[in-house]
């Protein structure tokens, strides 16, 4: 399906945009703590609202 060169290509890019996303947000950490001090509990927020809707939808689904 893929050749060996775009399998190590993907390999290296992968790897390379990791270690540069991993750089980029040590870079920032300093701005992210400062600017976005609330986020994590609108997130977990988020992700219970998603949760109780699957919810409703699998128990109020006619059988």
């Amino acid at each position: 399906m893929f050749s060996q060169g775009q399998l190590v290509f993907a390999g290296f890019f992968v790897v390379a945009f990791i270690i540069l996303m991993i750089f980029s947000y040590r870079r920032d950490l300093k701005l992210h703590r400062k600017y976005y001090k609330g986020s994590l509990s609108i997130l977990i927020g988020f992700i219970m609202f998603i949760i109780v809707l699957f919810l409703l939808k699998t128990y109020l689904q006619p059988e």
